[in-house]
């Protein structure tokens, strides 16, 4: 008898979820054991490389964890060593290339390397590692001081060895020996002046000298002895910072390898090379290779803005170490003869500039602007020297170039536009460390109806201020068209000075007055 067709159907149904069952719990076991091989033998579809750059004192031990992270994880570290003054400079010509993360040893970098033009640059990272700065002196510097087994102090060092101070532009341990220094200074008098004394005196001191600021870890390298600050002095941070040009899957690595560092295991390693750990705590026993006695105190941590920016100024007032950008008036009044001299006020004003580069140290970087009406193109501005230090200028004919420039045969005073451009291009390329300033020099006043016009200029002017990045404008006004209160409308609005004189032969006397005042700065010389 044939079989009822909607029992043999359930029996057919049966069947086929039976074989499925069994095909599924089949896969599931190769699966796993071929997952479970895979993973026994670190078997990776793809490898993400993660490139890290870090400063020569911490890349060693970078270098070393990386080579723990195990295999199964899927990811590399390459660790390069490099001065974090060269990575900046890198970041600010192109950001979009590089390494995945850096590591500099302070995150006085980031700002640095972010006001240089690396925008995009994170404002902070992961610490992985601390160390105090200190004041480095050899054994045998501080036995003849009489500090055997005693911990000396920085006033100790400073009173009784000449200390060498490297230049704060290229190392953030002399940016933490300045706040320190400023910190020294304030049970004096006059705070201010007797800072700028010791950073004058600590500037003339030459080498061979008996002590330096440095980090505690490279004190423990070198077996010297440390004199410690007291608290509130910046140390070494090594931030670990994610660089914007890292990929999803780089970022993602660089993140996994962060954690490693973090780790205990890692901890140990950083105490090991003489490092501390983020918080400033001492790791084991290694600290106890300094002949010191008394703790050391922790680290404050990367300086403040604000800080940082005082002490780099103060530096560059000290130093004298200035940015100049110069904007020369070429317009055809300026081949008017003085009466009584038989010369131009172009041949004076140019007497007198070159007179006044003898007062500028030969590291001092100025460039030159001409300025007219439609001087190139529909600009009234053109560059006739480019920013760079006075030496080079000298070296590469500036001189020459300057004493050859000739006013523009019916040209007008484009005098706004000109400015407005200068001072933009010096905020954006304004340089920490320096004493960045705008000179103009005309004989007459704003002749182009098509300008920006004074109150745009100074609406543009006060919408560029930075109080902690000052950038005066220093105006030298000469003949009888000068309008006086103009240029100082101009000055002011960026907290700078104008001098003028309606008689061309007093221009070297006001050109000297004009420099001396942006030479001379606070305390010595007060506003």
């Amino acid at each position: 008898m044939a079989a009822h067709p909607v029992r043999a159907r359930r029996i057919d149904a049966r069947v086929v979820v039976l074989c499925v069952l069994l095909v599924a719990a089949l896969l599931a076991w190769f699966g796993a054991d071929y997952l479970r091989d895979r993973l026994a033998t670190g078997g990776c579809d793809t490898t993400t490389p993660v490139r890290v750059t870090a400063s020569p004192d911490i890349a060693p031990v970078l270098a070393s964890l990386a080579r723990t992270v195990p295999e199964r994880d899927c990811y590399t570290v390459d660790v390069t060593a490099a001065p974090s003054a060269a990575t900046a400079a890198a970041l600010e010509a192109n950001g979009a290339t590089g390494p995945d993360v850096w590591v500099p040893e302070s995150s006085t970098w980031l700002l640095r390397a972010r006001d240089g033009g690396a925008w995009n640059l994170p404002e902070s990272g992961q610490s992985v590692a601390s160390s105090p700065v200190v004041l480095a002196l050899t054994d045998d510097v501080a036995k003849h001081a009489g500090w055997p087994g005693k911990a000396p102090s920085w006033a100790d060092v400073l009173a009784g060895s000449p200390v060498g101070l490297p230049d704060p532009n290229r190392d953030p341990a002399a940016i933490a020996a300045l706040i320190g220094l400023r910190q020294l200074a304030t049970d004096a008098p006059d705070p201010a002046a007797a800072f700028t004394e010791e950073i004058r005196r600590l500037s003339a001191v030459q080498e061979p000298f008996t002590a330096s600021p440095a980090s505690e870890q490279s004190v423990l390298a070198r077996k010297l002895v440390a004199a410690y600050p007291a608290a509130g002095v910046p140390g070494f941070d090594y931030p670990y910072v994610v660089l914007p040009r890292a990929s999803e899957a780089s970022r993602s690595a660089a993140e996994r390898f962060l954690r490693l560092l973090l780790d205990q295991t890692a901890t140990a390693a950083f105490g090991n090379a003489g490092f501390r750990t983020p918080s400033g705590q001492l790791l084991g026993d290694r600290q106890a290779g300094t002949t010191r006695t008394d703790p050391a105190p922790r680290p404050a941590g990367p300086p403040a803005p604000d800080a940082m920016y005082g002490v780099l100024q103060a530096w560059a007032g000290a130093n004298l170490s200035a940015r100049v950008q110069v904007l020369l008036d070429v317009s055809g009044s300026m081949a008017a003869t003085v009466p009584g001299t038989g010369r131009s006020r172009m041949a004076l004003t140019l007497e007198a500039a070159t007179q006044g580069l003898g007062l500028f140290k030969p590291t001092t970087e100025i460039g030159l602007w001409l300025f007219s009406t439609r001087l190139d193109g529909d600009k009234d501005y053109r560059e006739l020297l480019p920013m760079r230090p006075l030496s080079q200028q000298l070296a590469a004919g500036g001189l020459a170039a300057l004493q050859a420039v000739k006013p523009k045969p019916g040209g007008a005073t484009g005098l706004y536009d000109s400015i407005l451009a200068a001072y933009q291009n010096a905020r954006q390329n304004w340089q920490l460390g320096r004493i960045n300033v705008v000179v103009v020099l005309t004989d007459g006043r704003n002749e182009d109806s098509d300008s920006v016009g004074l109150p745009g200029l100074l609406a543009e002017l006060g919408r560029l201020q930075d109080p902690r990045k000052p950038l005066p404008v220093i105006g030298i006004g000469i003949g009888p068209d000068i309008d006086a209160s103009e240029l100082q409308q101009v000055s002011a609005a960026t907290g700078g000075e104008s001098f003028s004189t309606p008689d061309p032969r007093k221009i070297s006397d006001v050109f000297y007055q004009a420099l001396s005042k942006l030479m001379c700065q606070p305390p010595a010389c007060k506003n």
